[in-house]
């Protein structure tokens, strides 16, 4: 399997897509963090956010200096986070139990933190479609220890993907029957919702129908030898890359299958496309925040 600095061709595919063809080294932008997740990228600052979950912040790094700081902190032991239509921070507090929005005014609205009169268990990662409407998911993992957020018995007894109506605000259960939902990600045509199971090594896409409910959610992709999928992200030719935990990034063609992979010396938790020209890959990886400009471009920003 060739290699090219921190690509590994696994498909010829990888190679005539330009896919490595960018920088020829991962470049640390921080590194002081206990288990880094949830970049995002907003280019009206260019600056980058992301989460630092165990030490209950969110990081900013500014694009023009380099400077690193603090967004927020107490931050509920966010973990995702994405925009709005309106470009307002939408973040999934692990800690509180919570979807919520930052308002243009500093204030904090809170989206979701309960189904069915239950608490959440811990949110985990969302997206936001052109019509207002967010789907997250809600495993256990900042329950099961206070490492994370807080200790706590599940009170839905199941770890779901839910849908915010953008009309009623109403929780609606997206989807069930999975493991440990991690990160989602709208197709770039808003018809296709893709979603990680950690625990079962495996990437479901769904289809949408006109209501916002679900339909198939069959196999996209499947880790072999152990490999764990976190947050994934799609570039604006329709592949997929997944943030592959202890596998680096995973690159996959439309098709399903696996054609490369970038190789990240620390374990991978989330991934981001950003950057004035969409180009630059954000990487949060245990204690380290890289980034790697690249030949290839992310799908486009809402």
């Amino acid at each position: 399997m060739p290699t090219n600095g921190p690509y590994e061709i696994l498909d010829d595919r990888f190679r005539t897509g330009r896919c490595a063809n960018g920088d020829s080294r991962l470049e640390v932008l921080y590194d002081g963090c206990r288990w880094a997740e949830g970049p995002l990228y907003l280019p009206a600052w260019r600056q980058l956010v992301w989460s630092d979950i165990p030490n209950d912040r969110i990081l900013r790094w500014d694009e023009a200096t380099g400077t690193v700081g603090v967004f927020r902190t107490p931050a509920g032991h966010s973990n995702g986070n994405t925009v709005d239509r309106q470009g307002r921070l939408v973040t999934c507090e692990q800690g509180n139990r919570r979807v919520t929005r930052s308002e243009p005014d500093g204030t904090v609205t809170v989206l979701a933190d309960r189904y069915d009169g239950k608490r959440l268990n811990s949110p985990n990662d969302s997206v936001v479609r052109s019509d207002g409407t967010i789907w997250f998911s809600d495993p256990d993992f900042g329950i099961t220890s206070d490492y994370e957020g807080h200790r706590a018995e599940s009170e839905i007894g199941a770890c779901n993907l839910y849908r915010i109506d953008p009309l009623s605000g109403d929780v609606h259960l997206a989807a069930d029957g999975l493991e440990g939902p991690n990160g989602v990600v709208l197709s770039p045509d808003e018809s296709r919702l893709y979603v990680s199971d950690s625990r079962a090594a495996r990437i479901h896409a769904y289809g949408i129908r006109e209501d916002g409910t679900l339909s198939g959610g069959e196999v996209f992709a499947e880790g072999r030898g152990g490999v764990r999928f976190d947050n994934i992200r799609f570039d604006d030719e329709g592949r997929l890359w997944a943030a592959a935990l202890d596998d680096g990034v995973h690159c996959y063609d439309p098709d399903g299958t696996l054609i490369g992979k970038l190789l990240v010396p620390e374990p991978v938790s989330n991934i981001a496309f950003g950057g004035p020209k969409n180009n630059r890959l954000f990487i949060t990886a245990t204690t380290s925040l890289y980034s790697l400009v690249m030949s290839v471009t992310g799908a486009p920003r809402l």
